[in-house]
């Protein structure tokens, strides 16, 4: 049975293995490089362990094989609060079983339990699988964001 929970400090090995996997699969997809930056694992596990932050994982017959960062995003004074998931990741040999379903609810709970009006995720360019994952768990594309190096 999956199962999505806030990581806890016995999680720290299996979520650093989980986000060398995100890094190194997200640079190497379109505009995975400029989304990452600089990017190490410990900084996303602070980030995420950090206050108005929310780090996940997800479960399958008791491993850890999913990782989730939700962040809050402070609204301006008469914006809502709106979250936003900033990497979901599971292993390839435990996608398909519901484990990203139930990390990505995790975080739609926590964010409502954050008072926050809406949450945003991120997909990238030509991602079709997290697209459709989003979709199927409610989302919708409400604004695309497209840049321009100037240097």
């Amino acid at each position: 049975m999956e199962l999505a929970r806030p990581a806890g400090a016995q999680d720290r090995p299996a979520c650093a293995r989980l986000l060398d996997e995100v890094l190194s699969e997200a640079t190497s997809m379109r505009g995975g490089a400029a989304l990452v930056g600089k990017s190490t694992t410990q900084a996303l596990l602070e980030r995420w362990s950090g206050p108005g932050a929310q780090l996940l994982v997800g479960e399958f017959e008791r491993a850890v094989v999913g990782v989730l960062g939700v962040t809050i995003a402070r609204g301006e004074a008469g914006l809502p609060r709106r979250g936003l998931i900033e990497g979901c990741f599971v292993e390839s040999g435990a996608r398909g079983v519901g484990v990203g379903s139930a990390l990505l609810q995790a975080a739609v709970e926590w964010c409502r339990s954050q008072e926050c009006a809406e949450v945003d995720a991120i997909a990238l360019p030509g991602d079709r699988f997290t697209k459709q994952r989003l979709e199927g768990a409610g989302f919708t594309t409400r604004l695309l964001t497209l840049s321009r190096r100037l240097d």
